[in-house]
């Protein structure tokens, strides 16, 4: 009697939560399905911290995910039906190059959630964007350059002129004006997203006519820099354990806010078309200054001293960073 009573019990709640409910219950407690599709490879910068949140939340258990990577923009449409086919509630990736395939293959679905790297609006019920909203640490990198240059010559290499660029670009150029009004820039633009080689020999060509700090915006940046023996400034990544003499900080974008919040509506069926942009703003953790590490002896203290006033008025909401998409300018 003693040994069956637990189970009597255990048979009474079962049927009591099976009156309320059992099946929602299920749900809740299984791992969700995700799927991601990338133009570029993982270990691009820009989706490899898509791809590091996903894993993140695959390792805690709450997610089964999958995901190909390198799908040409022909092929994106085909992909993105085969996982929604296969029964993956949450897809993601980046839709700046297949926006009206992606948005058509949201419609045909309806029951399966997106969350798309996009310039454009949400498409209710179901087609959420997202983007790399890391202008305040740019800012403050840009900060960081300004103080540091001593040529007062920065050059930029970015992949193309949209605006999820744009703004970074802007912001890091007004960060650097804002402690040197001095400093010049050199801007280029790869039109890649992934082109290591060509994005190096367009910063050859700036440090060539005399910069002596790169933003490196695309892969291949920091390399030319090290050849060179010019600083730089690493982008959404922290790249300084790889280039440790070359790279002073970065700005860095954290989509673990985002992807967690989305996995979590997803679950509790509240999910829907919404504009994540802001999730990646240094108030919700989602971008951050990197720590100065090999850098941290060699920048002024007094140049520390200003970056971290900043931060600190960023962070309590007393400065904001201008957004501004426009497609950035070299200096005249």
């Amino acid at each position: 009697m003693i040994q069956r009573r637990p189970l009597i019990l255990s048979a009474a709640a079962l049927a009591g939560l099976v009156a309320v409910g059992l099946p929602q219950l299920a749900f809740a407690q299984s791992k969700l399905k995700v799927a991601a599709v990338y133009t570029v490879p993982f270990e691009q910068q820009w989706v490899g911290r898509i791809h590091k949140a996903l894993k993140a939340a695959e390792a805690r258990g709450e997610i089964e995910y999958k995901a190909t990577e390198n799908v040409a923009n022909a092929d994106y449409e085909r992909v993105m039906r085969e996982y929604a086919t296969a029964g993956n509630q949450l897809i993601l990736g980046e839709a700046f190059a297949v926006e009206a395939a992606a948005r058509k293959v949201a419609k045909d679905f309806p029951k399966t959630m997106f969350l798309m790297g996009s310039s454009g609006k949400p498409q209710a019920p179901n087609f959420s964007v997202f983007d790399n909203y890391i202008q305040e640490p740019a800012y403050l990198t840009g900060m960081i350059a300004g103080g540091m240059t001593k040529s007062n010559k920065i050059g930029m290499v970015g992949g193309f002129p949209i605006p999820e660029v744009n703004r970074l670009m802007n912001a890091f150029m007004a960060g650097a004006k804002e402690v040197n009004p001095k400093v010049e820039f050199s801007v280029s633009f790869i039109n890649s997203w992934f082109d290591p080689p060509k994005a190096k020999e367009a910063a050859f060509a700036m440090i060539d006519k005399g910069a002596d700090i790169m933003y490196a915006e695309r892969f291949g940046v920091s390399d030319a820099a090290k050849e060179r023996k010019v600083l730089a400034i690493g982008n959404v990544i922290n790249t300084q354990p790889q280039y440790p003499d070359t790279v002073v900080v970065s700005a860095l974008w954290n989509m673990e806010p985002s992807v967690d919040r989305a996995i979590k509506l997803v679950k509790d069926g509240q999910f829907k078309a919404e504009d994540y942009g802001p999730y990646s703003q240094m108030q919700y953790k989602g971008s951050e200054l990197s720590p100065l590490g090999t850098f941290e002896k060699k920048v002024p203290a007094d140049l520390v001293a200003k970056v971290k006033a900043r931060e600190a008025e960023i962070l309590s909401g007393k400065y904001s960073v201008k957004i501004d998409d426009r497609q950035p300018k070299s200096s005249k």
